[in-house]
């Protein structure tokens, strides 16, 4: 599958999506939005990719919309801009989706759209000198796509500050209020992806994909609503190859059979 303006590199079960657009900072239009639907997608099928780690090219993560994009937004009709809308829509579900751990790499900023990346991330490392922010309310439109992702991620009070100030962020902040989970200096990054990679490497393909699709099922609800669901789960992944391996494997002190290597 080609891409313009994703770099795509696979190395073993991880994968490594870079966006690749580093003269505008990484800006979305409606191609990186195809691409990184399309993307999600096919590693959504594909039961060789345990992990995948989402970055930016050059000095930014992603500084949100392209100017370009934004300019033929304003002669669309409200019809197209909800098929356009639309569109983003779809490809942060398709990545808040992904059946595998999803890590982002955050340098530089990361804004608008770009922090909707940020928050649709299972695990997100951060140099020291990224900087976030919300910022749509200061061109007059709202975060409105990404709100759900973020809402879920930071709760309500943080979410409302920073939707309605649009104010930029440092990575301490990101990390206080929960957006990122570490911050590292910039020369650090990549090792501290590569630990949080390894550590999700341990995990169970299945277990991982069962417990990000059951925290989207009771988030939100009442806990009495949750017992029947939660109890299922933990039932059939007793059951399951895996649950039955990594217990054996536990009690015959070895690694389970899903962790390669030494």
């Amino acid at each position: 599958m080609g891409f313009e303006f994703l770099d795509i590199r696979r190395d073993g079960p991880v994968e490594y999506v870079t966006l690749n657009r580093p003269d505008v900072r990484n800006a979305f239009n409606e191609q990186v939005i195809d691409e990184l639907t399309r993307w999600a997608a096919a590693v959504a099928g594909d039961d060789e990719v345990r992990a995948a780690v989402l970055a930016g090219a050059g000095k930014a993560f992603c500084a949100g919309a392209d100017l370009k994009w934004m300019s033929r937004m304003m002669s669309y009709t409200h019809d197209e801009n909800v098929e356009d809308a639309s569109a983003m829509a779809k490809m942060y579900s398709s990545l808040d989706h992904l059946p595998i751990a999803l890590v982002g790499r955050v340098h530089g900023a990361a804004l608008g759209g770009g922090a909707g990346l940020v928050a649709v991330c299972d695990i997100v490392v951060a140099g020291e000198q990224a900087t976030f922010g919300f910022t749509e309310v200061k061109l007059g439109i709202v975060p409105a796509v990404i709100s759900p992702y973020v809402l879920t991620k930071l709760g309500m009070s943080v979410a409302r500050e920073l939707f309605v100030t649009g104010m930029r962020f440092d990575a301490r902040r990101a990390r206080e209020i929960g957006l990122v989970h570490a911050v590292v200096p910039e020369q650090e990054l990549d090792a501290r992806v590569a630990d949080r990679v390894a550590d999700v490497l341990t995990a169970a393909p299945g277990s991982v994909s069962t417990i990000k699709e059951l925290l989207r099922t009771i988030s939100g609800r009442p806990v009495q609503d949750t017992v029947g669901i939660t109890t299922d789960t933990i039932a059939a992944r007793r059951v399951s190859d895996e649950g039955q391996e990594g217990m054996k494997a536990f009690l015959e002190k070895r690694k389970p059979n899903w962790i390669v290597g030494p």
